[in-house]
């Protein structure tokens, strides 16, 4: 599977319960940290809980310029299933 649909497919999937916050490392070199996000065909809408240097607090980035997502929550692994790991 691309790695762009399967992180499109990651964030549609995003649990109820779960936190819409965390980290998304981009082929640009940048770290998104987050507290919401939108979801439109093909891209996602970030938004930050303070400005960045150039005082932006919300960035569309394309899904295949995402690299990586983290996550700084303390629940347990297991919960990671919710997410369609298995």
């Amino acid at each position: 599977m691309e790695s762009a649909l399967a992180w499109q497919r990651m964030f549609q999937m995003w649990p109820q319960g779960m936190p819409r916050k965390g980290l998304v490392v981009t082929s640009y070199q940048e770290n998104i940290v987050f507290v919401n996000f939108l979801i439109a065909d093909g891209l996602l809408a970030l938004e930050r809980d303070r400005p960045d240097t150039t005082g932006a607090r919300k960035v569309i980035v394309a899904f295949s310029a995402i690299l990586a997502v983290k996550q700084q929550d303390t629940d347990p692994f297991e919960n990671m299933k919710q997410l369609n790991f298995a």
